[in-house]
């Protein structure tokens, strides 16, 4: 758990979470694991239109100004790389213009997190979040949440690879049910969370003040597990001679 800084308000941790990684856009003021204010919309682009504004009206909800936060937390992938790369943005240049700590969390830990308990039963869980390509993103973590396998771009064969022939599956994100298919054709069964398929930012919020350090002033990194589809032109743009 995050330790005691006297900075924080009322001795609680206070943080801004953001989240426009993948196929939504969402804000959460978080105190002390209290929700002050959350906002959560689908979308599958202009994130970079609303994200400010969402969080700007998160901020007068919760009665809490810029100066009371404490952290940023934000999702840094996998998901869209553009889609990532805004809320990363904004995390970053909040937390560098108040000079706190910008904590990163991926997409598929804060989706395996926000199974409830009551579905766990002892089922390893997979979290599988869509990359609008034949493969998922994809992450195997045990009943407690633990990690069990890197986060990895996983066609069908390289997702069984990642299950004993007697495990237990429950699979959980917005590639769920693609996940579940491609596991099927390799005889693996496996059953769908209701848990929310996309981030969570109270779950994000939650995850990132466990790894709250005072002063650590690091900028979390995206996470990409493929390349760019955008290419230099030829001769890297330059005009032929």
């Amino acid at each position: 758990m995050a330790e005691y800084n006297p900075a924080m308000s009322d001795g609680k941790l206070t943080l801004l979470a953001l989240d426009s990684a993948t196929t939504g856009c969402s804000v959460c003021v978080w105190r002390g694991g209290d929700i002050l204010a959350h906002d959560m919309r689908e979308m599958a682009r202009g994130q970079a239109e609303v994200l400010l504004p969402m969080t700007a009206q998160a901020l007068i909800e919760a009665d809490v100004a810029p100066e009371d936060i404490d952290a940023v937390a934000v999702t840094r992938g996998p998901g869209a790389f553009t889609g990532l790369r805004i809320a990363l943005s904004a995390a970053r240049a909040f937390a560098l213009a108040r000079a706190i700590p910008c904590i990163g969390v991926t997409t598929l830990e804060a989706v395996a997190r926000a199974v409830p308990d009551a579905e766990r039963d002892e089922r390893v869980i997979l979290a599988a979040v869509e990359s609008k390509r034949d493969d998922i993103y994809a992450q195997l973590f045990s009943p407690a949440g633990d990690e069990l396998s890197e986060p990895l771009a996983a066609d069908g064969a390289a997702l069984a690879g990642l299950f004993s022939w007697n495990e237990r599956v429950l699979i959980v994100g917005d590639a769920a049910g693609r996940a579940r298919d491609m596991l099927i054709e390799h005889a693996i069964a496996a059953d769908l969370s209701a848990a929310r398929p996309l981030p969570d930012p109270a779950v994000v919020a939650a995850i990132a003040a466990e790894r709250f350090r005072p002063g650590d002033l690091s900028a979390p990194e995206p996470l990409y597990l493929r390349p760019p589809d955008a290419t230099l032109p030829k001769a890297e743009g330059r005009r032929r001679p």
